[in-house]
């Protein structure tokens, strides 16, 4: 029995069901949010990647947590062993090994679809996903005891990084190294960890911090905890309502900024005002935060207080 009540076989298919339900969302809506009228393709990423790792873990849930406790570790700490093994190795199933483990785009000329992007190559999400099943217990201690668990596993966590990447022995697909450039861009390079696939130090450098915070924001409160809630009762929600404006407005910004010879498509033609830039990236990433932050509000009071089925796949 879960903490909600569940029986195993009840939250192993609700597992299921809502993964293949992400699956269909990536391949449709957020695919087309990030292409709009050029979609021809499937982005196979976060959303895709949760999908799947539910699914796997529809089926992991059935074994003994020491089991699936060492699962979720060999996948998270033994997956960078794997990045030698090219896709060629595997034939006419090359797509698989990209699939699980590397980025890339693959054409598919025999599907009506140009091809797929494997934008979040499945190992070692399964795992982390796994050991976040485990972590479910953490949340059911006291506050205090709650706490100081997270604690120690998130500062565990980032000391490992730096001790793997100060030494550059193993966990990520790049050395960093010291900079001319000043002790600014050396930083730099010691966090510039792999993302696609996740290394291990990519994992450790952003879970660390993220599991050492939890205490800290389970104590929030006032205006600030109760803003920063709106968001984490409904992320999914947030996140395919922003994705197609956020690409419209950047198109719309670039039409603003075009010339004669600049295509939306063709970053080396962008003209100069175009180009990235920090500050703007954050002041649209607030502009869609603050944008959003109502709609989100109605639809965690509204999921609150009804009761329908479909509310718990969104």
């Amino acid at each position: 029995m879960t903490a909600k009540g569940l029986k195993k076989q009840e939250l192993s298919k609700f597992l299921a069901t809502r993964g293949l339900w992400l699956i269909v969302v990536e391949i449709t809506w957020i695919s087309f949010a990030w292409q709009l009228w050029t979609y021809n393709s499937f982005y196979l990423q976060v959303i895709w990647t949760i999908g799947i790792s539910m699914i796997c873990l529809a089926g992991l849930i059935h074994l003994p947590k020491k089991i699936i406790l060492a699962i979720s570790l060999v996948m998270i700490f033994g997956h960078n062993l794997l990045d030698g093994i090219e896709p060629e190795t595997f034939g006419d199933f090359y797509w698989l090994w990209n699939i699980l483990h590397n980025q890339t785009y693959v054409v598919t000329p025999d599907l009506p679809i140009r091809g797929f992007l494997t934008g979040y190559p499945c190992i070692p999400w399964i795992g982390v996903m796994a050991l976040g099943y485990l972590m479910g217990d953490i949340f059911t201690k006291p506050i205090e005891e709650r706490h100081k668990t997270l604690f120690k596993i998130g500062g565990s966590a980032i000391i490992l990084f730096v001790i793997l990447r100060y030494l550059n022995i193993y966990g990520d697909t790049e050395n960093w190294a010291v900079q001319e450039r000043g002790f600014a861009y050396t930083v730099m390079s010691f966090l510039n960890t792999e993302k696609y696939p996740p290394s291990l130090l990519f994992l450790l450098m952003t879970l660390g911090p993220s599991i050492l915070l939890m205490p800290y924001f389970d104590r929030m409160t006032g205006n600030v905890g109760r803003f920063f809630a709106v968001y984490g009762k409904t992320p999914f929600f947030f996140y395919v309502l922003h994705l197609p404006l956020v690409h419209v407005s950047s198109y719309l910004l670039y039409l603003f900024h075009r010339t004669e010879t600049s295509s939306f498509r063709d970053h080396s033609s962008w003209a100069v005002s175009y180009e990235p830039n920090m500050f703007r990236w954050y002041l649209m990433t607030a502009f869609f935060v603050f944008l959003f932050y109502y709609p989100c509000k109605w639809f965690g009071e509204y999921r609150r207080t009804h009761k329908h089925w479909w509310l718990s796949y969104i």
